[in-house]
């Protein structure tokens, strides 16, 4: 028999973390940091005679501007087995109880379910009344959640981490370790600093970027409990002029090594070569020492929030500076959070959504090229499902205003086009 159960924040949490479709959205900690732009929750658990656990699931909601009526998401759930129908209808029919209470005109799910495994899953869920908005790119902005995202499974040692990464993206993360970078976490009061670098990471790259009070509130909720952290990737002059002269010192060598070979065409192309070498590297030289003048305590080329929930890691938000990106910072970043991240339990890393194999010209191809590199595989969900509460109200929010939204965007190109061409 299941009955609903009156769960702890830290019950719910402890199931959440241990279950295997738990994610770091249906966490209370998690709530708490939406309250920031204007989310509100509620939840529910479900166990059976014995008051063991079966399910649990947050239930996030925001009004409706100017309207008495709420939006429900349950975001990456319900956390449950789906092959027992009885409990999923069992969830369905409390959060709809809920949903009411709250006026919502739609409940939102997008639970954390293979595609491979779960596939009868989305047949299931529409028999009983849930709309499925099917299986979208991952990138796609139709759905709140990227429906593909890269995981990389990191319960393995250092070097069999390492070696799980794709052959060149090895060689850059031994190169960014050697050329004189330092990981470290860092402190709240660091934010103003990732802030700084995802301005700048945006104007790059052509994204608006978040105010520093998400990032504080992110932080404040998620870091206490061990589900957030910052890390910080900082350029050490003097390490770097120290790998710099050893390298000098080696390059050296081999050339005095290679004037006394025979002569000929292989010798001469590698005296060519060895020159070559020591010429790029007397120049990084030059350039660290510049460096070293305007920044003798270092700095700062990059930083990410890492979030935890049980096994599954995730990265975040990542932000790097235009400056110095030969040492290559964000390659250093990865694998030591890769690594912090499996020592405090995680057995996956999720580096976030992508669109799957896109063509070279596609906005998203440079994305999937970083991600697909780290050892990662292709985690297909099984997408985002719609209960409608409200019919009216949900054609409107879901299909009129980004339609009005979508217009909005094209009238304005068409006016950018017409003055441009005065």
């Amino acid at each position: 028999m299941l009955k609903l159960l009156n769960l702890t924040e830290d019950e719910h949490d402890q199931f959440i973390e241990g279950h295997p479709h738990g994610d770091l959205l249906q966490l209370t900690d998690w709530a708490r940091s939406k309250q920031l732009t204007g989310w509100y929750s509620r939840r529910f658990a479900v166990g059976n005679e014995v008051d063991e656990t079966l399910g649990a699931a947050l239930l996030l909601f925001k009004k409706v501007p100017k309207l008495n009526h709420t939006l429900c998401y349950i975001s990456r759930g319900f956390v449950c087995d789906y092959k027992d129908p009885l409990l999923v209808e069992f969830m369905l029919n409390e959060a709809l109880k809920i949903a009411g209470d709250e006026k919502a005109y739609a409940i939102k799910i997008d639970p954390d379910l293979p595609l491979e495994t779960h596939r009868d899953t989305i047949g299931f869920l529409e028999s009983i009344g849930f709309r499925h908005r099917g299986l979208k790119d991952g990138m796609s902005k139709d759905n709140i959640q990227p429906r593909q995202t890269m995981v990389a499974p990191i319960d393995k040692d250092d070097k069999e981490l390492l070696q799980s990464f794709e052959r060149n993206n090895r060689t850059k993360v031994r190169n960014a370790i050697r050329r004189g970078t330092k990981v470290y976490r860092a402190e709240r009061g660091d934010l103003q600093t990732f802030v700084r670098l995802m301005k700048e990471t945006g104007q790059r790259d052509g994204f608006l970027t978040r105010d520093i009070t998400y990032f504080e509130s992110l932080y404040d909720n998620l870091h206490e409990n061990g589900h957030m952290e910052l890390f910080l990737v900082k350029l050490m002059p003097a390490e770097v002029a120290a790998s710099l002269e050893a390298d000098l010192d080696k390059v050296g060598k081999d050339l005095e090594k290679a004037m006394k070979k025979k002569d000929g065409s292989k010798k001469e192309n590698q005296i060519k070569d060895l020159n070559n070498r020591m010429e790029k590297l007397q120049k990084q030289q030059q350039e660290i020492e510049e460096i070293k003048k305007e920044h003798p305590e270092g700095v700062i080329l990059s930083g990410a929030l890492l979030a935890q929930s049980g096994h599954k890691a995730y990265y975040l938000y990542g932000a790097s500076s235009d400056q110095y990106r030969e040492y290559l910072p964000n390659h250093h970043m990865q694998y030591e959070m890769m690594k912090y991240a499996r020592d405090n339990g995680a057995k996956t890393y999720d580096f976030g959504g992508v669109s799957v194999s896109p063509p070279e010209d596609s906005p998203h191809f440079g994305l999937w090229q970083f991600k697909k590199v780290w050892g990662t595989e292709v985690s297909e969900k099984i997408g985002e499902f719609d209960y409608v509460l409200h019919r009216p109200l949900y054609t409107l929010a879901e299909v009129g205003v980004p339609m009005f939204q979508k217009g909005k965007v094209k009238l304005n190109q068409t006016l950018k086009a017409l003055k441009e061409r005065r």
